[in-house]
């Protein structure tokens, strides 16, 4: 059943977007005409959705009176092609109840994704290690471009931290739900008795921001420079090249040294920071909008464990899923199969807006 307040509510919205983009202010000034954009972009196929859902309605409508009014092979006619409208009809209301569900705007946009070993030492940096092959081969799948922006090295392999940058389509709207604790549990290189430890690490996934979205006024930055070092604290480069960046109101802080030069380290830190600011400035808005709804999946929170990878087992358990959904097969995942779980979970985020778009929240 189409909620008409919603769809009325969606389509003045368009014209009203619509009307703005075309002020001259607005299509000059990258501000307000970039979010517009991405709004707009959003807003068309449920525009779409909807022309073609009332075009079939009316069609509909018009067949029926004419069988009601009509005798013969007219009336006949008429009910035959009322059957093939009927059917196209009731496909149209599907896409257009699932085009009405509130879009995420972020979902259109490049990621930045943060890797960190957790509990487990030297098998946690490993476990980091595994899951950004993972996310490599993912990517390469998708035919996203994956640009490495710092890393710091385990002592025995792996990554203590790793920040990464996805470039493609509609990467973030893959990539949000593996925010969150990673958990391994299998028998680590240096185990000699053979017993299962269980390690973890914790993925940050960012919507890459713009310079149009936050606004870094330069006194609000400390930018200190120092000499690049490898595992153990030894330098690895003879020059100042590796950039720290404290954000004074915020107290974030971002380190970069993976390039050789201060000024690509600079750019990618601050690429980094305006992230992690429009981050929370996203976070903050959600959580004034939306304070009592309570999501399985989507919601980004980054402190619960959503997934188990178990080698002796040779299974992944994805916490937030039920079901044929729950578990899968490691190598499968490993390999960068990752298009179950997050159409799962893609499904599970869109039921769950439906009900809210339905209720009226």
């Amino acid at each position: 059943m189409i909620n008409q307040d919603a769809l009325d509510s969606l389509l003045a919205r368009y014209k009203e977007v619509m009307a703005e983009m075309s002020r001259p202010e607005v299509a000059m000034d990258p501000r307000q005409s970039a979010p517009l954009g991405r709004e707009l972009s959003g807003l068309e196929p449920a525009v779409k959705a909807a022309k073609e859902w009332r075009e079939l309605s009316e069609e509909a409508a018009g067949l029926r009176e004419m069988i009601e009014a009509e005798t013969g092979e007219m009336a006949e006619l008429a009910e035959v092609e009322l059957e093939d409208v009927t059917e196209r009809l009731a496909k149209a209301e599907t896409d257009l109840e699932e085009a009405l569900v509130p879009k995420d705007p972020e979902d259109a946009r490049d990621a930045i994704v943060e890797i960190r070993s957790g509990t487990g030492g030297d098998e946690a940096a490993l476990f980091a290690g595994d899951l950004f092959d993972m996310y490599q081969k993912y990517a390469a799948t998708h035919g996203w471009k994956v640009e490495v922006m710092d890393t710091s090295e385990g002592t025995v392999g792996g990554f203590r931290d790793i920040t990464f940058a996805l470039k493609g389509t509609d990467v973030f709207g893959q990539m949000k739900y593996e925010s969150g604790v990673h958990r391994v549990q299998r028998v680590p290189q240096t185990e000699s008795q053979g017993r299962v430890h269980t390690s973890a690490a914790t993925v940050a996934v960012l919507p890459e921001a713009e310079e149009v979205d936050v606004e870094i006024r330069a006194q609000d930055v400390r930018v200190d420079v120092y000499r690049s070092s490898g595992p153990g604290g030894q330098s690895v480069n003879t020059t100042d090249s590796a950039v720290r960046l404290t954000h004074e109101p915020t107290g974030l802080v971002v380190s970069i040294q993976d390039e050789k030069s201060q000024i690509k380290n600079k750019d990618k830190a601050f690429r980094v920071l305006r992230s992690r600011l429009y981050q929370m400035e996203l976070d903050r808005v959600h959580n004034e909008r939306a304070a009592a709804r309570k999501e399985m999946v989507g919601s980004g929170d980054r402190s619960g464990k959503i997934r188990t990878y178990n080698w002796p087992q040779g299974r992944v358990t994805d916490h937030r899923l039920e079901g044929d959904d729950k578990n899968h097969a490691l190598q499968n995942i490993l390999d960068g199969n990752l298009e179950d779980v997050v159409k799962a979970l893609a499904l599970a985020d869109r039921e769950a807006r439906m009900e809210e778009a339905a209720s009226g929240e």
